[in-house]
């Protein structure tokens, strides 16, 4: 469980610091859920970026729906 834990920590790690790049590349304090799914599809490999990418847009619009 603990090397599972670290491995999401690294991810999120990676994730987070392409979002302030990009953030302090366009100069805007926020980023939207597309350029996450860009920023997806550049950190994590083929398949993998493919699914986060599908069950994140299925989480955003069930959220949006309420």
């Amino acid at each position: 469980m603990g090397i599972m834990n670290s491995f999401i920590n690294d991810i999120f790690e990676k994730l987070a610091w392409e979002a302030s790049r990009l953030a302090r590349y366009k100069k805007k304090p926020t980023i939207t859920s597309w350029e996450i799914h860009n920023i997806v599809r550049f950190v994590l490999p083929g398949e993998l970026a493919k699914h986060v990418v599908s069950e994140s847009t299925k989480a955003v619009t069930k959220f949006a729906s309420f």
